[in-house]
């Protein structure tokens, strides 16, 4: 077909992505679309052995992301979208559907299963159509298709996948991969549509647009439009009646709803009459979610909702045509387009179910919370580790509490998935622990968080009881919740005794122990030696990156009260990896480190304090040293992640805030962001490096690229990394005579002479040749290596 302009057809109409991926929203921004993005809230959940093709499942997900947005956004957000676009990207191999992997060694075993084998991207696509009435309901009309792209991938050594999956790359990519960045190296060959492999079928996208605004309607004096549509030997039969109700159809050129077809104005041979759907489809693109409707439907369809029919692609046979009577429903169809007719939102009709659910949820939440942390107090879950099997009669008497009350905190864990009861004939049933309680509320289970439950238990709590008035004046609670005020948040509230002090350390213990693998493996850490963790408090985070990178050695810098108390959390095994030293990082000399980490610090102080420790630290760092900060990141809009916003309302000194703000921040004391990685665990990580601001190590490195491209015949690529290697090799801190003279070796002349001419290298133009290099290939592993270099390809 003739693909003509679309995208303008949306201009002026509120279009709204229901998906948060930053490759969707570069795809249609790059195609001049303007749109709000609105995550949906829809769970993917659906159980894939209900669909009988791998592509119904992605299209069923995408509707359901789109439907949820458009119906969600009239009650939440105060406004009805003209149009929702939902999307949904996954993997097929052998008949298996591979999603988003959930941990390294998901993507492990995802990208080994498609090593040397040619496998499916299958991207569903929903277009919502919203439209209010005079009686404010709104009417929904969906189109969905789907668009299938062939990869291989070529054979790959274990050494390649964990190399790719270490980059953090495929932790959030459908198949553990994305083709668009460094997973492009893993693929021999691509057959169909590149983008649909990105995220998002643009071209596809752009046929349906046009068959809607353009072909339906372009037709003069015809009872029905006709459009094949064609791709990748696939077939789409489509036949419109009357468009979506808020396209600019001319009344003269579509026809009436009521309009008898004869067959000659259908490529089906028969039509059926206007207040029927016509549906051909095969028995593989059946929809099983809807089937069981489709059966007991007896209503027809309403004569204002207009008609699409749909062939099959790959339409091998011709099967007898199916009416279906139910409007509501959508008629599917492989690569096709679907009609969702008058699905409409009353105000004052019952709740739906899942609606309801959820505030329900909410506000029960924080039950469920109290009866974990009794539960954990009462050490109900050690009791049935080392007793399992006990009926509550038992446990309330090894517990010192009344059977009733035990009995209903047992039942209450059982609901929450905590414990399992077992029912005995005639007798009351009996208890053990879950894998859940087993693996994290045990005392001495390898993650416990048992002490963090604690200090929810006994600080937290008594904190948003009073979340009204923390609300109300925008301050810490601490004076209501404790009885006394407190100058400094840790000396005198977490460490005023030495309870108080266990209690905290065992605390962010537990915090360090669930999440110091996930931080510490967050990027490559080669290159640093030395580190220095700053309130590392028990040293657990230390002793993560020590076991994650061998060769690097640790210092925790923490409060003396800390250091005191630290040895009696450190493991039974250790070496002189990881050390402590006393000191108040706003007050004290920080310790010589090549890294230093900041793990859930900076969110608990004010600015002001923020920019004393981050300048102390960048003036003990030298140029090429790290930052490694890990935090909860917000979402760039502020919607979440909800437990990030969330403790924010503990108003304490500092704020949350997103990777771009700390981004900004750390840059205005000299670090820029080289990495950063949302790890799935509770804390996301960003690794900055120190920048450089010498001259002639802008000189260093432009000479050491021209000699690696232009005289040994390399790529920019190994010249960035042989440039990192001699910047640790030869040292960054030199005079410049010396520098002068290591650039003599490269054929320079004085680079400190003011004519750019007298310093290019004699006999051509391969300092210009280089400026240029270096806007083209001026990456992370550049930031890295040489970070200023492109200010002196301005500055020449």
């Amino acid at each position: 077909m003739v693909l003509n302009p679309v995208i303008s057809k949306l201009s002026g109409k509120l279009v709204v992505l229901a998906s948060a991926s930053p490759r969707r929203l570069e795809i249609l921004s790059n195609a001049g679309l303007r749109f709000e993005v609105v995550p949906s809230w829809f769970k993917e959940t659906l159980n894939k052995r209900l669909f009988k093709a791998p592509h119904e499942y992605a299209v069923e997900t995408a509707k359901q992301k789109a439907l949820e947005v458009a119906r969600r956004m009239p009650f939440k957000h105060l406004k009805t979208p003209d149009i929702v676009i939902g999307a949904d990207t996954i993997v097929t191999v052998n008949g298996l559907i591979l999603e988003k992997p959930v941990d390294k060694e998901d993507a492990y075993r995802m990208l080994s299963s498609l090593s040397g084998k040619e496998h499916s991207v299958i991207t569903g696509v929903a277009i919502v159509f919203c439209h209010v009435k005079e009686n404010e309901e709104v009417d929904y009309q969906l189109i969905d298709f789907y668009e299938e792209t062939k990869v291989k991938f070529a054979d790959l050594s274990d050494n390649m996948l964990w190399e790719y999956i270490n980059s953090g790359e495929p932790m959030d990519k459908a198949g553990g991969y994305g083709i668009q960045a460094l997973g492009g190296m893993l693929v021999e060959y691509v057959h169909g549509d590149f983008l649909n492999v990105v995220g998002f079928p643009l071209n596809h996208f752009c046929k349906q647009l046009d068959f809607i605004y353009n072909r339906c309607t372009s037709s003069t004096g015809q009872e029905s439009v006709s459009v094949q549509l064609s791709h990748n030997g696939s077939h789409t039969t489509s036949i419109l009646t009357q468009p979506p109700l808020d396209l600019p159809a001319q009344s003269s050129h579509i026809p009436s709803s009521s309009a008898k077809h004869s067959p000659s104005s259908s490529p089906t041979q028969n039509s059926p009459p206007a207040n029927y759907t016509h549906h051909t489809q095969n028995s593989s693109s059946a929809d099983p979610v809807h089937e069981g409707k489709r059966r007991s439907s007896e209503s027809e369809v309403d004569k204002s909702s207009w008609m699409l029919v749909n062939s099959l692609s790959k339409h091998t046979d011709d099967r007898e045509a199916e009416f279906i009577h139910n409007t509501t429903l959508p008629m599917t169809a492989s690569r096709g387009q679907v009609i969702e007719h008058n699905v409409t939102e009353h105000e004052d009709s019952e709740p739906k179910k899942d609606d309801l659910h959820r505030i329900i949820h909410l506000m029960d939440g924080f039950k469920a919370s109290k009866a974990l942390f009794t539960a954990s107090k009462m050490c109900v879950f050690d009791l049935l580790q080392s007793r399992p099997g006990l009926d509550a009669a038992q446990v309330a008497q090894e517990i010192k509490a009344s059977v009733k009350g035990t009995e209903c905190l047992l039942e209450a864990c059982v609901s929450l998935g905590l414990l399992k009861s077992k029912p005995r004939a005639c007798q009351k049933p009996v208890y053990k622990n879950t894998h859940l309680s087993s693996r994290f509320l045990l005392s001495d289970a390898p993650f416990s968080m048992r002490g963090y439950i604690q200090h929810c238990d006994d600080t937290v709590w008594p904190l948003f009881s009073h979340l009204e008035s923390a609300v109300r004046e925008g301050a810490n609670q601490r004076e209501k919740a404790f009885g006394k005020t407190s100058k400094e948040m840790f000396q005198d509230t977490f460490y005023n005794s030495r309870e108080a002090k266990l209690r905290f350390m065992n605390a962010m213990h537990s915090i360090a122990k669930v999440t110091g693998r996930a931080v510490a493996t967050a990027f490559d850490l080669s290159r640093f030696k030395t580190a220095c963790d700053l309130g590392g408090c028990t040293g657990a985070m230390a002793y993560e990156f020590t076991k994650a990178h061998p060769g690097l050695s640790v210092t925790v810098f923490d409060l003396p009260a800390v250091v005191e108390m630290s040895e009696h959390f450190h493991p039974l095994h250790t070496d002189n990896s990881v050390s402590f030293v006393a000191g108040d990082f706003f007050k004290d000399e920080l310790p010589k480190a090549d890294l230093y980490i900041l793990a859930r610090i900076l969110h608990d102080w004010s600015d002001d304090k923020v920019c004393i420790l981050l300048s102390k630290i960048a003036n003990v760092c030298t140029a090429g040293c790290g930052l490694l900060l890990s935090e909860i990141f917000l979402d760039e809009d502020r919607r979440g992640p909800s437990r990030g916003l969330l403790q924010a309302l503990s108003m304490s000194e500092g704020k949350q805030s997103s990777a771009t703000e700390y981004s900004l921040l750390l840059k205005s004391h000299g670090f820029v962001t080289a990495h950063v990685r949302h790890t799935d665990n509770l804390l996301d990580a960003m690794l900055c490096i120190k920048v450089l601001s010498n001259l002639f190590c802008f000189a260093l490195g432009c000479a050491v690229l021209i000699a690696e491209t232009m005289l040994d015949g390399q790529t920019p690529y190994s010249a960035l990394q042989s440039l990192n290697m001699l910047a640790q090799t030869e040292g960054l801190e030199r005079t410049e005579s010396q520098y002068a003279d290591l650039l003599s070796k490269y054929g320079f002349g004085d680079m400190r002479a003011p004519d750019a001419s007298q310093r290019r290298r004699r006999g051509g133009e391969e300092f210009h040749w280089i400026q240029r290099l270096l806007w083209v290939s001026f990456d992370s592993s550049a930031c890295i290596a040489f970070p200023p270099l492109l200010v002196l390809t301005c500055s020449s």
